[in-house]
Parts: C-alpha cells; structure tokens; sequence
C-alpha cells in the first residue's frame, strides 16, 4: 500500500538533501529529482518487512550484578 509523505529538499554544499518529515528518514542526491529518488527509495527499504538471512543465534553475555562479598542490599 503505497501513502503520500511530505518531504522537504534543499541545497547543502553540492548536495541536494531530502527528508521525510514524519519518519525523519533522509538521502541525498547531485540533483533534486536524484534526491527525490534516494528519499523514495529509502522510504521503501524502511517498510520492507525484516529478512533474516540465517536464524538468529543467541549469545551470552555477563555483566557485573554483585557489589563485592556481601549480597546487594545486605549491608547498610
């Protein structure tokens, strides 16, 4: 399903910019139609449905969760 955003686009340097106001997503283009593009293009990779390309394997980690000999708390 395809829906209108509003986009802003102005120069900086030699670079058109363009920027979807709702999403705060932006690209860049030599032109304005380039950056128009760019921002077109961006705003179908960010409504793309996530693509796994391997099942995800967890991992573990450690993190400090004492505060020395004592058990937390246990001392006042």
């Amino acid at each position: 399903m395809k829906r209108p955003f509003a986009a802003t686009l102005w120069k900086e340097d030699n670079w058109y910019v363009s920027q979807c106001l709702e999403l705060g997503i932006a690209s860049q283009g030599e032109t304005e139609e380039e950056a128009l593009e760019n921002i077109r293009e961006a705003l179908d990779i960010y409504f793309e449905p996530p693509q796994a390309t391997r099942p995800p394997k967890p991992n573990k980690v450690e993190g400090f969760t004492g505060c020395g000999k004592t058990p937390c708390g246990a001392h006042s």
